[in-house]
Parts: structure tokens; sequence; C-alpha cells
């Protein structure tokens, strides 16, 4: 039996678009906590407690049955009652919540006991109106005045925020439940109750929110025993139109079938040009919002899956990318923005995230995006609609990427509240030079350039597509140049590795960090050291078992429990896979492949969390969680995806109606059947199996004709002026072994 590992403290989450609910596991929410239930980054409600006569309940169980839904048990404590004293456990009180929109709470009595009871079921709610910045950074300001109001006749308690042009409000209504009106009394909602033996109770809240002006309403039915609201059904539904899969590895199935439920409880609804949207949020609870970075690599990782998100994602993200300098927000004309909220900070401009664009890397991510995409679905429109961003995005890593005109992307924030570090690693201590020293001035770090040079071949190949070949030459002439470059400075001759960065100085770090993997994703290293690299990566000191660390565990400031400086991402661990898939190395992606799934068959659900410790694993150990670690969340719910892309070979080409395979199953996973596989408007099943040592796959529905085998291994016989990620007919493609 495999040893379940708790991520989190122990508390119940619940979430649906921006409303995110944090209780305890009894379902209170504790005066002073970070726990309340929070809707466009701030936290409506602070405080829940319940009694009955003054004394609180026990809790006897308590989770959540779905991402938006949870029940709670509890039991009486004795107390005493006028009529005389109520005997422990004598009482049931089941409180169910289910989130859309707003929040629907439901409150089930049952006297249990062989006497009638009477008494006061009193409950105690307070909110404060925080933003979410100041409660997970627990510093919390008080700038504008709550107001609270009741109405007996219509049974609706209203709590309105108030400062300046920001408002925010919460409207409960206590829904008629027959007896006694609920009434106010000492700042608590009070129920008088009174049940014979055997008889039960039942009331509704109705929570809606309110920003400024408008309302999310709640539902307004009850949801007694499962969640059967409109979102559920709506969440069914999605997940039967994503690409399913069936295998006889249960770990790797409850792995990917987790990863397919997580991504579609964290679908976040945005407003498009003129309709809305779905991209996927970062992760829960402190990042259900709009990301650069997060949610352009969550797109390409679900692009075999659902390649909707990306199309969302490019919509959302052009529509804010920036068309002027603001050095406070860190934006220049053409970049893609790293983070959007909504709360009072943000609102009077108190934190820069309106939005903020502090990322190096999402502006190349939206063109390597928006290539995979029209790879994927084969439409033509796409690039022509977002073409404008694209050449937008271009022009920035030219005029602002490049910040000294060397080459290379750099990056330094020039806002007084931006970010120190601004690739994936974005932590203030991630980028440190060998003695453990944080490395300062503007910083070229090695993925960036793997970023662009992908990203230019991929509009390369965009521009071919539209009839612009002068564009696309130029394009592939520069990438060839940065290849060259990139491998001429980056690399170490000594150490036999690539630099993790350069620094102000352009003097190299030589920090051996996971970063380097993810040029073998971009296709940047060079094809005669490819091995050299995979082999550095999967040394015990990078190489935990579990997967491969952040940071060697010989540099002196890794730290296994430490964010980016010795933990284990699992989305990195996809990246790296899937790029050493690409130049050949199959069995060291698997095992890669098999370290993820085995450490989420670890925690509770298979549900990867965002990271875990960096410990080195032994026959009796498991993963480690990483104290405050989002789950789910988007980069770990779309790993397995990524790591099932690189076993496979997929590779998508729908402007030419062609799936290319080519599959090798680690004898751990000797077949996998995959249900839905889309290619433009075309649905395919496919069985693959092990025979020998040889992968076999089968076309089971779909166009077989459109389903080939073929190798685009990246080798140096086959590099061209453009790199070696071009083929001959100079179109890019995700390369992978035999």
């Amino acid at each position: 039996m495999t040893f379940k590992v708790q991520v989190g403290p122990q508390q119940i989450a619940i979430h649906q678009g921006q409303t995110v609910l944090l209780t305890e596991p009894d379902g209170q929410i504790s005066w002073p906590s970070n726990h309340g239930l929070f809707f466009r980054d701030t936290r409506l409600i602070s405080a829940w407690a319940i009694y009955a006569n003054g004394e609180p309940w026990d809790l006897l169980n308590g989770g959540a049955v779905a991402h938006h839904a949870a029940r709670i048990f509890l039991t009486n404590r004795a107390f005493l009652t006028e009529d005389g004293p109520i005997a422990p456990r004598t009482l049931g009180l089941t409180i169910g919540r289910h989130i859309e929109g707003g929040l629907h709470e439901d409150l089930d009595l049952t006297n249990n006991g062989q006497i009638p009871v009477r008494f006061n079921l009193e409950l105690a709610i307070r909110a404060d109106f925080a933003d979410i910045f100041e409660v997970k950074g627990d510093h919390i300001v008080r700038r504008g005045r709550i107001i609270t109001t009741w109405s007996d006749k219509r049974q609706v308690l209203r709590i309105t925020y108030r400062n300046k042009d920001f408002g925010r409000a919460v409207i409960i209504h206590t829904a008629d439940g027959g007896g006694e009106p609920t009434v106010t009394a000492n700042g608590r909602l009070s129920f008088d109750i009174a049940l014979k033996p055997g008889e039960a109770w039942h009331r509704c809240l109705i929570y809606d929110l309110e920003d400024g002006g408008k309302r999310k309403l709640a539902p307004r039915a009850c949801a007694h025993t499962s969640p059967t609201s409109d979102h559920a059904c709506k969440m069914t539904e999605w997940q039967r139109t994503v690409l399913k899969i069936e295998t006889s590895n249960e770990e790797f199935y409850r792995c990917y079938s987790q990863g397919v439920q997580d991504m579609a409880a964290l679908r976040l609804p945005l407003e498009g040009t003129d309709h809305m949207v779905f991209v996927p949020a970062a992760g829960l609870p402190w990042f259900v919002a709009l990301f650069g970075r997060d949610t352009l690599i969550v797109s390409l990782q679900t692009m075999i899956v659902y390649p909707e998100f990306a199309k969302g994602a490019l919509e959302v993200l052009g529509e804010y990318q920036a068309t002027a300098r603001d050095d406070y927000r860190d934006a220049e004309p053409g970049k893609i923005l790293h983070e959007l909220r909504y709360g009072e900070l943000a609102h009077f401009k108190l934190i820069p995230h309106t939005p903020y664009y502090g990322t190096a890397d999402a502006t190349p991510l939206y063109l390597v995006a928006l290539h995979a995409a029209w790879r994927a679905t084969g439409e033509r429109s796409l690039i022509e609609r977002h073409l404008p961003n694209a050449e937008a995005a271009l022009a920035w890593i030219d005029d602002y990427g490049d910040r000294d005109g060397d080459g290379f992307q750099e990056y330094q924030t020039r806002s007084t509240a931006g970010y120190e570090n601004m690739g994936w690693k974005d932590s203030g201590d991630a980028v440190m030079y060998p003695d453990g020293t944080l490395v300062h001035g503007p910083k070229a770090l090695c993925e960036l350039q793997g970023y662009v040079y992908d990203a230019w071949l991929r509009m390369a190949e965009i521009y071919d597509e539209l009839g612009n070949t002068r564009k696309a030459k130029r394009l592939r002439k520069k990438a060839a140049v940065l290849f060259k470059a990139f491998n001429e400075v980056f690399w170490d001759e000594a150490s036999g590795f690539y630099a993790y960065a350069l620094d102000g100085e352009k003097k190299k770090v030589l920090s051996v960090a996971s970063n380097v993997g993810q040029c073998l994703w971009s296709g940047i290293i060079a094809p005669e050291r490819a091995g050299a690299v995979v082999k550095r990566l999967m040394s015990p000191d990078m190489w935990s078992g579990w997967g491969i660390r952040t940071l060697s565990a010989s540099h002196p400031a890794f730290n296994p429990y430490n964010y980016q400086t010795g933990a284990v991402w699992p989305h990195d661990n996809s990246l790296i896979a899937l790029g050493m898939r690409r130049y050949g190395f199959a069995a060291e992606a698997a095992a890669i492949a098999r370290d993820i799934s085995g450490a989420a068959s670890h925690f509770l659900l298979n549900q990867l969390p965002e990271l875990y410790g960096g410990l080195q694993r032994d026959p009796t150990s498991f993963p480690v969680q990483y104290l405050g670690a989002n789950v789910p969340q988007a980069w770990a719910a779309g790993t397995p995806f990524v790591l099932l892309q690189a076993i496979l070979g997929l590779q998508q080409d729908a402007p030419r109606g062609k799936l290319y395979v080519d599959p090798a199953l680690p004898d751990w996973m000797p077949d996998v059947t995959l249900i839905d596989l889309r290619l433009g408007r075309r649905r395919f099943d496919i069985r693959f199996w092990r025979d020998g040592k040889d992968t076999k796959f089968d076309v089971l529905k779909g166009h077989r004709e459109a389903v080939e085998w073929q190798s685009i291994l990246i080798t140096e016989a086959k590099a061209t002026e453009a790199g070696p990620a071009v083929t001959e007919r100079g179109e890019l493609r995700l390369a992978s072994g035999e």
C-alpha cells in the first residue's frame, strides 16, 4: 500500500472561477488566519464559526467532495439548555457548500437523541475585505470602511466595503427553511431550533458577491448529497471532450486522469475581445488569476489534450499586450504580461499588477504557443488574427529583450516594486554563482535564449504559411546566429556543461541547474553535446529519483526544501523529458516520467503538487511536501500530458492533415490507448503496445492515412544553417528518438 502524503496544512479548499473558499477541516474560518472566502483577489469573509448555545461543535469528518463542493459532518458537545442538559453526540450537523459564482451553504441539523431539544444555533460571520497579497503576507492594512446592515423583512445580511472608488460586498440570504425566522443578536445570525427525536432542520445561506456594481449570484438550489450543479455538469461534459487514455499501468493512468480533473477545475473564465474564453488559472489558493508564463506553458502542455486553452490564452494575453513603456509595471511595447490582479492594492496601484509585465519569457513563449496552436488546430485564421501581436512580440525581443544588443536576451527590473528574477525561477535567491552569492545586473538565463531560438524558427514556419518567405528567411538566419553564439558562449569546456546564465558583466554563471534541461526542449543545444547534458542532469546530485532537482545537491546553496534551489518541480521535469526525447534519449525521458508518476502515487488523489522536496529516493522513502505548494496547480496538472507526449513522440501537423508518432513505450508501461486525440477537427483512437523491445501502434478510429510514424531525431548530420531543429523543408518539428 502506497503511503499518502498530505500537501499543505489541514484545510478544505474549494473553488470555481475567481471564487475560492479556504476553511479549517471543520468548515470554520478561524481568526486570525489566511483562510476565508476570496473573490477577485479580495477576502470577503474572514471569520465563520457556528455554535449551539455558545458551545462549538466537534468534527467527525469533512472534506472537498469535488473541486467546487465540500461536506462537513459535526456533532455536539455537551451543553445546557433551558429544558435541561443535552448529551454529547446526540445532534448531527452537516454543512454542505458549493460554489458557482457565489457560495451556497446548507445547514442540516438532526436530533438523534430520544428527547426533544430546544436551543439557539448561532452563526458568527466577519468580513475584513483584505487584499489577497496582504492575507498571504500576513500584513493587513485597513484602508476603507465596512458597513453591515440586516433586513428582517428580506432576511438578508449585507456587508459592504468602500474605499473611495473601490468597493466589494457580500450579500447573505438566509433562505426560508421553515420555523422561526432568522434574527441578529450580538453580531451573530441566530436560529431558534426545536426538534423532536428523529426530526431534522434545514436552512440555506446564499452568499452573493459584488465587485463594484457587478454581482456574482450564488446558486439557489441545494446540493445535499452530491454536487449536481450546472458547473458540475459542465465540468463533466468538458472531461468527455478531452483526450482520454487507457493503460494497464494504473499508476500513470491515475496521475493522468487527476491531471484532467485538475485542469477542468482550474478553467478560468475571462472576458475575451467579444466573448468569454477559458484559460487555465495558475493554481490554488493564491494564484487563481491570469498569468503570462504559466498560462502559456500550460497551454503548451495541454495542446494534445485541449488546444482551446491555447486559443483563449492567445486572445486574452494579446488583448493585454503592452503598447507603451511603463517602468513601474516593467511594461514595454510588445511585451506579454506576467500577472493581472483585481484587488484593492492593484486598483490603487500600490502594487504594479495592473497588469505587471515583469517576465522575460512570456513574450517568446507567446510565439511558441501561437505556432503550436496552429499546428494542433490547422486554423490559418488563428495565425492571421494574432499576427499583429506576434510581430509586436518579435519587435520586443529585438528592442527590449536584448538589452545591450549582444544578441542574447537579458532582464533587469526598472520598477521600484519589480521582481529581481524574471525567468520561471523567479524567487529572489534563484540565480546564484557557484559559491552561493547572488547574481546581480542584467541576467541572460540559458533557457531564455532557447525560447527565443525556438520562437524564431516557429515564426519562420508561420511566415512560410503566409507566403512571406523574406521574413521567414530572415528569422532562420537570426536563429542560426543565436544557435552558434549560444553554443560558443554558454558552453563551458572545463565542466562539460552549459552556463546557467551570463551575469551583468557577461561572465558565465556556472552553477549546475535544471534550466539547461529546458534548452533541450527548445532545441538550442548542439547535438554533439546533448549526451553530456543528459548525463549531467541524470547524475546523482541532480537526479533525486523523484525527478531532477532545480539545483545540484553539491551546490552550497542547495536546500531540498527550498522553492527553487533544490526542490523538484514536475512541470520542469516534463519539459526536460520532452527535450531528452527530442535528442533521442528515450530511456532517460521514460525514467523521468516514471519518477514523476511514482511521486504522484504518494500524494492524495494522485494529485501532483506544484513542487516537492528534492530529497534522495531510497527503498523506504516517499516524496516530501514543500510547505506552501499550490495544489491543484496547472503546471503540475499538465505534467503527465507532456510525459505522455514524450513517450509516444506525438507531433501534430493539422495544416497538412498529419499526426506523426514515434512511440517508445518503456517496460513499466507496456500499453496505452489514446481516445479522442484531436488533430484539427478530426478525432483518433490509437492503441500502442510493446512487442519485445519495439513499440507498435494501430489506429482504431479515424483516418489511418493521417497517422504516420516519423522519427525526427536531432543529430549533427541533420543540422542546417538555421540550426538542428529545422528539417530539410524548413519545418520545425518536435523531434523524438527511437
